[in-house]
Parts: structure tokens; sequence; C-alpha cells
């Protein structure tokens, strides 16, 4: 794992492999969200990119992350994955190049959205699921699962953490948005 490094300074690069970070997203609220394929969750592209299209003039942009962490439920290049999500989701909302989000091979990114924020809302339900089906969840403060949330503020700041099978439209995601784009 890397030293964590402020959120705006961390080297990315878009699906389509254009060197950039979260700096070009300054002054927005983001919520960065890490994506799969051919995970059960995978329909919340949908609830994301409606939440994106309804609020992303309120200033919030959802930010789109593959990876391949998760019993390999993302295994698509970015070529790949940049069209199954426009082909099935019409996703129009900024996505990224595949990265690691869990384990040693970990992004700088989520370090510091981890180390920020260790323990993710509505937990338990996602894990007590993963353990029906026999698989052991990662233990906090890793990411659990695909479609993990994190909310950051205008100013860069990680405000919030949202388990994976918190969807686009709950309440308490919801909530925490508005408030992030009053404040």
């Amino acid at each position: 794992m890397t030293t964590n490094k402020p959120l705006y300074d961390i080297p990315l690069a878009s699906i389509d492999g254009k060197p950039g970070s979260l700096a070009d997203y300054r002054g927005k609220v983001l919520l960065v969200v890490n994506v799969a394929s051919k995970c059960g969750l995978t329909p919340q592209y949908e609830g994301l990119e409606a939440l994106y299209r309804a609020r992303k003039d309120d200033g919030l942009v959802v930010l789109g992350f593959p990876a391949n962490n998760f019993k390999g439920q993302e295994p698509g290049s970015d070529a790949e994955i940049r069209s199954f999500c426009s082909t099935n989701y019409d996703v129009s909302f900024p996505m990224f190049s595949k990265i690691s989000v869990a384990g040693d091979d970990r992004h700088p990114l989520y370090d510091t959205l981890t180390a920020a924020q260790p323990a993710a809302t509505g937990e338990g339900p996602m894990r007590e699921k993963l353990a029906g089906f026999g698989i052991q969840g990662n233990p906090a403060p890793e990411v659990l699962w695909n479609f993990e949330k994190f909310l950051v503020d205008r100013e860069g700041k990680v405000i919030g953490r949202f388990s994976p099978d918190v969807a686009p439209d709950d309440a308490r995601l919801a909530a925490a948005i508005d408030a992030a784009l009053k404040g």
C-alpha cells in the first residue's frame, strides 16, 4: 500500500486512457463508486446514471472506477467496459481505467478514501448476504464489494461511505448528497 496523498493530487486515467486527477472535478460533490459488469449489483449502473443526470446541474458528479477485485466480476478491458456501460446502461458519467480497490495492489485513490472513511453506512446486510453465499467479505476498512460508494465534498474531503447494497436512490445517500450540495 502507498502513502495517502491529497485526493486531488492522485494521478488517474480515464477509461479512454487520458491522464487526469480528481482535481478535474474540484468544486463539485463527487460520488466515487467501484463498479463491475458481472455482479448482482450491476443494475445499480441504471440508478447511478439517473442520479447523475438528475443532480449534475446541482454540482454532483458520479465517478465510476471499474475493479476486478471481487470474484472476477470485472474481467473486461477498458474498451469492453466502456462498451458494456454505454450499450446496457447509457452511462454518461465519467468512467476511469480499471484499478484495484482492495488488497496489496490497492490504488492510492482507495488508500486515501478508505483511510478517510474506514466504515460504511449500511454495511451489515451486504456482509450477511455475502456470507450466505459462502463469501468472506473484506474486513473494514477495506472495500467490502463492488458498488461501494464514497461521497466527497466540494473541497475534496471524504464525508461519507456507503455499503454496496445502499442503492443510488436510498434515502440515506440522498440526504448525504443533498447536505453536501448545500454545504
